[in-house]
């Protein structure tokens, strides 16, 4: 310590030398003339103020804001707010509405024809005149520029065409009921055919012109900045604005949101922090908004692995599932148990895994698994996976494993693995896997898309299972051609009633076959300050800014 030793008197001319410096410094800085210019930062933009407009903070990080090659959760629900689309949903209810379209489409007898009436007196972002053209442009640079999501209208659309001024016309390569739900997915929008062009791979990433309520203003690294469209044909927002923070992690986004630097949290905060937030929510620090949502998460059993390949120990695990007990352990409650493949979203889910199986029904479990010749000294032995990235699926599977374990007296024994994602979702398809966990997120709201790309299959038998198909994809190599053939009906038959009727049968059947367990459907958690009202999602889980207010009921 000797060489920072100081003599008194030394000391004394440091501290004499050090007050004249401060009071020079101060004095210069004083007298000094203000500046009228300020450099902003990134976020300097996007704090929440007295001007009208409204913070949305959020962890999700666009790839690209270009519709034609959005298919992230992160793009789409940027692009669905400055954009409009043919049709689209209101928030709390899975029926579609016209937007740019004045009515549902009139459909031809064969099913293949569309004929789809259009709003006049729209404009675009930079001016361009909307009409049939335009929406035929848009629809084409879709499919033609074959980004990500082309496929949801390439797979399906024949023709599109202006038929008039004001009248689209679109021919199907074969009847699929649920076409107009393809139509209200959030990148088959309008967009300008000025700004934009047709060719593979013409994207666009970095900017957006369409009809929407909201345009473009400013896209950083870490921020965007959307200002109203002064000409925008529909209802005005009943903000000014939105500012969007994009925070660097899920403790970023919670502790902005805890200090008031966000008006509104929405995507993604950990089980954990959605619980505390909650909690400080009843005692009215700020406000919880929850909705249903559309994700369902289940467990794919492969039919061609032992000993998943006897009906009775898939039927087995399907008896034993404790689906209260796995919220609770691996989502805090925050999720709702699911009895079908088809979300409770939708009005035509059935409870069929409840109704067959119930919850926790260990003996029955033990007698199928005696069926069917397994015994303590002969145990069923059933590897489950999950992608080593999903916490939540982590303690899914060691739940899982604790509920055979305590309850199956060894007759059934659960070993957890797990993976890097994407070598998950690679190997799925290949069959490695006797039994993993999934999350689907789904391309569109109708139940076709929660039971044709898990049930599905063109090619396989009874004996060998689904050798290429969707079922195969999805890591079940389910085969049914009973399955097949109600798939087609459903996808042809233009009546509602009958389609439920069909979609019944679909998920009897699912129950009695047992490729897949549904597990737990999930549920969407926005926060917003005391003030800050009108906070909606729709129920393709887009958080909605336009109806967003402050300081109004």
């Amino acid at each position: 310590m000797t060489g920072f030793a100081f003599s008194t008197r030394q000391w004394s001319q440091i501290t004499k030398f050090c007050s004249l410096f401060c009071l020079c410094l101060f004095l210069v800085i004083s007298c000094a003339p203000r500046s009228q210019t300020n450099t902003p930062t990134t976020s300097s933009n996007n704090t929440p103020t007295g001007d009208g407009r409204i913070t949305v903070g959020t962890t999700l990080k666009p790839r690209t804001l270009d519709p034609a090659d959005a298919y992230e959760p992160a793009s789409l629900g940027l692009v669905f707010n400055m954009s409009d689309r043919l049709y689209t949903y209101e928030p709390g209810s899975t029926e579609i509405q016209p937007q740019l379209a004045t009515a549902l489409p009139k459909v031809s007898q064969d099913g293949l024809t569309y004929a789809i009436p259009l709003r006049q007196g729209v404009v675009f972002h930079d001016g361009t005149p909307f009409n049939a053209k335009a929406m035929e442009f848009s629809i084409r640079r879709f499919i033609e520029n074959k980004g990500k999501p082309s496929f949801l209208l390439a797979d399906t659309v024949d023709s599109v065409k202006a038929t008039g001024e004001n009248e689209l016309t679109i021919k199907l390569k074969k009847p699929f009921a649920a076409f107009p739900s393809l139509l209200a997915f959030s990148g088959v929008c309008a967009v300008s055919p000025t700004a934009y062009e047709i060719g593979a791979g013409k994207f666009k990433p970095d900017t957006f012109v369409g009809t929407g309520p909201y345009k473009l203003a400013q896209y950083g690294t870490d921020s965007l900045r959307f200002d109203l469209f002064d000409k925008y044909w529909g209802e005005k927002p009943q903000n000014k604005g939105v500012n969007v923070q994009i925070q660097t992690s899920p403790v970023n986004l919670f502790n902005a949101f805890r200090t008031g630097a966000v008006d509104v949290a929405y995507l993604s905060l950990q089980p954990d922090q959605i619980r505390s937030l909650e909690d400080s929510a009843k005692k009215g620090d700020w406000q919880a908004i929850t909705a249903q949502g559309s994700v369902v998460t289940f467990m794919a059993l492969n039919r061609n692995q032992k000993p998943l390949d006897k009906l009775e120990v898939r039927q087995a695990i399907a008896t034993i599932l404790d689906r209260e007990l796995l919220n609770q352990r691996a989502l805090f409650g925050q999720a709702e148990p699911l009895y079908s493949l088809i979300p409770k979203t939708l009005n035509v889910s059935q409870p069929v895994f409840k109704d067959k199986y119930g919850d926790a029904n260990y003996d029955k479990g033990k007698q199928l698994l005696t069926a069917a010749g397994f015994s303590k000294e002969n145990p069923a032995k059933v590897q489950i996976w999950y992608p080593s990235s999903s916490a939540t699926r982590n303690l899914a599977a060691q739940t899982l494993k604790a509920i055979a374990d305590q309850n199956m007296d060894g007759i059934l024994q659960f070993e957890v693995s797990t993976v890097e994602g994407p070598t998950f979702y690679k190997d799925i398809s290949k069959g490695l896997y006797p039994a993993a966990l999934v999350d689907w997120y789904p391309d569109f709201l109708d139940a076709d898309n929660y039971v044709q790309p898990f049930l599905a299959c063109q090619k396989g038998s009874v004996a060998k299972g689904c050798e290429e198909g969707a079922s195969q994809a999805q890591g079940s190599f389910y085969y049914s051609e009973a399955v097949n053939k109600l798939i087609d009906q459903q996808r042809q038959e233009q009546n509602p009633a009958n389609r439920q009727k069909i979609f019944t049968q679909i998920q009897t059947q699912l129950s009695t076959d047992v490729p897949y367990i549904p597990l737990w459907q999930s549920k969407d958690y926005v926060f917003a300050q005391k003030g800050v009202n009108n906070v909606q999602l729709d129920p393709t889980q887009n958080l909605v800014y336009k109806s967003i207010v402050k300081g109004q009921q």
